[in-house]
C-alpha cells in the first residue's frame, strides 16, 4: 500500500513542480510570484477535496474491515455526488469574486494578471478536479493502490508533455500551464470512471448508490474534517505569509516562497504517501480489533517519515542553489529562495503529520482535528504575526520551523498516551 501511495503522492507533488519549472523558465520570475499568489486557492480546493476524499477512504477501509461491502459501495456513490456539488459551488463563487480574492491573497498590480489567467482555467475545471481526487482515494482504499498510482502518474506525464507544448511550443504562458493541468486530470478521471464502471471491480457503480445518505455523508465529513481544517488553516497561513513577504520583501520574495514551498512539499508528499499507505491498514486492523498490527504499522510509518525528512534537510542545507535553479535563472530570486529554503528545512513536522493521519484512520476525528489545528492556529499564525516585525523576511521563514518543533512535541505526547491505552 505504501509504495504505490508514495509514488502517487510524489508524482502529485511533481505535478505542481512541473508547472512552476515551465512557468519560471518559460514566462519569468513575476509569473512565479503570480503562481504563488494562487496557493491559498489550491489549499481551499485541497481542503474540500480532502473533506470528502480522506473521509471516504477511511470509511471504506473501516467498512471493508467489518465485512460490510454494501455500505462501502454506497460510500463510492456518495463521493461522486458530494464532490460534484462542492466542485460546482466552489467554482461559481470563486469565479464571481476572483480579482478581489486574489488581491486579498497578496497580489500586486504586477502579479494579478498572471494569477488571474491561471485561476480562470483551473476554476473552470474544478468539477473534474474534485471528482478525480475523490475517486482516487476510494480506488486506493478499496484494494487497488497500483491503479490509484497509475491514474496519478498518467496525469503527471500528460501534464508534463502538455506544459512543454502549450508554454514553450504555443507560447500560451501561464494559461497554458493551467490548461495542461486540467486536460491531464480529465484523462486521469476517465481512467478512474472506466475502473468503477466495470462489474469485475471490487467496488463499482450500481443503481441506487448515488443518493446522498445522511449517515454516510456525516461519517465522511466527520473523519475528513481534520484534513479539511488543516488545509483551511494552511490557506490562511499562506495568505499571512504572502502579505508579510510582500511588505518586507516585495513580489520576488513571494516568488521565492513559491519555489521553497514546492521543494518542501515534495518531501512532505512522500511522508503523506506513507500516511496513505498506513491509513487503510490501520483502519482495517482497528475495525478488526488487531491492535498489535495497528501499532506496528504506525511505528514503521514514523521511522520511514523521519528517514525521508532527514534526506530533505540534508539536501536543503548542502546544495540548495541547484534545487532553486530548477525553477529560475534569475539571480535575485535565487538568492532569496536559497536563504528561505535553508531556514524552512531546519525542522520537519513528521510526528505531527503521521499522528494526525493515524487518528483519522481509526476514526478519532476530534483528536485528529486538534492536531491539525495546533501547528497552524496555535503556533504558526502567532509566530507570523510577531517574528516578521522583528526580523523582517527572515522572521517569516523562521516562523515555520519554530511552529513545527512545538507541534511535534504536542503530537508526541498525545501519541504516547494513545499507544499506552491501546496496549492496555
Amino acid at each position: 500500500y505504501a509504495i504505490p501511495a508514495i509514488i502517487a503522492m510524489t508524482a502529485s507533488s511533481l505535478y505542481n513542480m512541473v508547472d512552476s519549472i515551465f512557468i519560471g523558465h518559460g514566462v519569468g520570475p513575476l509569473a512565479i510570484a503570480g503562481l504563488a499568489i494562487t496557493f491559498p486557492f489550491m489549499n481551499l480546493a485541497a481542503a474540500f477535496g480532502s473533506l470528502v476524499g480522506v473521509g471516504a477512504s477511511t470509511l471504506v477501509a473501516i467498512k471493508l474491515g467489518q465485512k460490510d461491502k454494501e455500505s462501502a459501495t454506497h460510500v463510492l456513490g456518495n463521493v461522486v455526488m458530494l464532490n460534484g456539488i462542492i466542485g460546482l459551488v466552489f467554482m461559481t463563487v470563486a469565479l464571481l469574486f476572483l480579482d478581489p480574492i486574489l488581491l486579498f491573497f497578496g497580489a500586486s498590480p504586477d502579479t494579478l494578471p498572471y494569477a488571474r489567467e491561471y485561476m480562470q482555467v483551473i476554476l473552470a475545471g474544478n468539477l473534474v478536479t474534485h471528482i478525480y481526487m475523490g475517486l482516487n482515494e476510494v480506488l486506493r482504499a478499496s484494494g487497488y493502490p497500483q491503479k490509484a498510482m497509475a491514474a496519478t502518474l498518467t496525469a503527471v506525464i500528460v501534464n508534463c508533455g502538455l506544459d512543454a507544448l502549450f508554454i514553450l511550443g504555443f507560447g500560451w504562458g501561464i494559461r497554458g500551464a493551467a490548461l495542461a493541468t486540467i486536460a491531464a486530470q480529465v484523462i486521469a478521471l476517465g481512467f478512474e470512471i472506466h475502473h468503477f464502471s466495470r462489474k469485475k471491480s471490487f467496488l463499482h457503480f450500481q443503481r441506487g448508490i448515488f443518493g446522498l445518505k445522511r449517515q454516510i455523508v456525516g461519517g465522511m465529513l466527520a473523519i475528513g474534517l481534520s484534513p479539511f481544517l488543516m488545509n483551511l488553516c494552511a490557506c490562511f497561513v499562506v495568505i499571512l505569509i504572502n502579505k508579510s513577504l510582500k511588505t518586507y520583501g516585495g513580489d520576488l520574495a513571494i516568488g521565492a516562497y513559491g519555489i521553497v514551498n514546492r521543494i518542501v512539499f515534495l518531501f512532505i508528499m512522500i511522508v503523506m504517501g506513507f500516511n496513505q499507505g498506513m491509513q487503510p491498514i490501520a483502519g482495517y486492523n482497528f475495525g478488526a480489533r488487531q491492535f498489535d498490527r495497528l501499532i506496528q504499522v504506525l511505528k514503521y510509518t514514523i521511522f520511514c517519515g523521519v528517514t525521508v525528512t532527514t534526506v530533505g534537510f540534508l539536501a536543503g542545507q548542502i546544495f540548495p542553489r541547484p534545487l532553486i535553479y530548477l525553477f529560475t535563472s534569475d539571480e535575485t530570486l535565487t538568492n532569496i529562495a536559497v536563504e528561505g529554503l535553508r531556514i524552512v528545512l531546519l525542522f520537519f513536522p513528521v510526528v505531527q503529520m503521521v499522528t494526525s493521519s493515524f487518528f483519522q484512520s481509526i476514526g478519532m476525528a476530534k483528536k485528529a482535528i486538534f492536531l491539525s489545528l495546533t501547528r497552524q492556529l496555535l503556533f504558526l499564525i502567532p509566530s507570523l504575526l510577531v517574528f516578521p516585525s522583528i526580523w523582517g523576511t527572515v522572521g517569516v521563514w523562521m516562523s515555520m520551523p519554530v511552529a513545527d518543533a512545538i507541534a511535534t512535541i504536542v503530537a508526541a505526547c498525545m501519541l504516547r498516551w494513545q499507544l499506552k491505552h491501546l496496549k492496555a
